[in-house]
């Protein structure tokens, strides 16, 4: 299936990855982000290259900007057939301290403004029995970090969200699918403060959950997500762990 394809959080990191990965496979491309004019570059190099893509704005915790962003892809590029859920937001911060509207604000971005935009998108795949709807995770889920509380849950309604539908639309002819990449060289966290970040660090070693050094590039997690929605008809990828390679170890003694 090559139909049109919209990717939240196409900005950077996965999500630029995923467009300019579902375009160079064939998709049209519909790339949403609040930074429109960056979306509108990756766009624009996409249609440089051969490929068909538009940028549009959207943030997900406005529910104006994605009824209107949902619009737009859908007059730009035609009925969707591949939605990737990849936008996300998160903030440091234990369950006890993060303030109850920054709790709420990721919330809104990572789990209830995905819902709204499958609201609006998933329908016609349903009328037309066609569809891949695929939501981007983390491993957060199943091995909880400490000081992401806010993420952490939100992440983990999102998969809930994404298992139930599973089961209501099995047999409709569309696919949800859930992929739960591990750590990942983006520019989440980016503007942390370095002091919080480095007991952030320790935290994640004290509960062994930094094992090595290894990252995963974007490409590597868009890859994944370019996969699973070209199963072939009759095989449903329900969900997918990407996890980062360690660093290969030299023989002892080598060189």
């Amino acid at each position: 299936m090559t139909g049109p394809a919209i990717v939240t959080g196409a900005s950077s990191g996965i999500g630029e990855a995923t467009a300019r990965t579902l375009a160079a496979a064939g998709h049209p491309v519909a790339l949403g982000a609040r930074r429109v004019e960056r979306c509108e570059a990756i766009a624009a190099e996409i249609t440089a290259a051969g490929g068909a893509a538009v940028g549009l704005p959207l943030d997900l915790a406005v529910a104006g900007s994605v009824s209107d962003f949902a619009a737009a892809a859908e007059s730009a590029l035609g009925p969707i057939d591949v939605l990737v859920s990849n936008a996300g937001e998160t903030q440091l911060g234990t369950g006890v301290d993060v303030p109850p509207d920054v709790f709420a604000r990721l919330l809104e971005v990572n789990l209830l403004g995905a819902h709204r935009l499958v609201s609006l998108v998933a329908p016609a795949m349903i009328e037309r029995a066609r569809g891949d709807i695929v939501f981007v995770s983390t491993d957060a889920v199943e091995q909880p970090r400490p000081r992401m509380a806010s993420y952490v849950a939100a992440k983990a309604g999102l998969e809930g969200l994404a298992r139930t539908m599973q089961m209501e639309l099995e047999g409709s002819g569309v696919r949800v699918s859930i992929v739960r990449p591990g750590h990942t060289l983006t520019e989440m966290g980016s503007r942390w403060d370095p002091g919080v970040v480095k007991n952030f660090m320790g935290e994640l070693k004290r509960w062994g959950l930094m094992r090595h050094r290894g990252l995963l590039r974007p490409d590597d997690v868009a890859r994944v997500i370019v996969h699973v929605v070209s199963m072939p008809r009759g095989a449903h990828i329900t969900a997918i762990d990407v996890q980062p390679e360690a660093p290969v170890k030299k023989p002892e003694g080598g060189a």
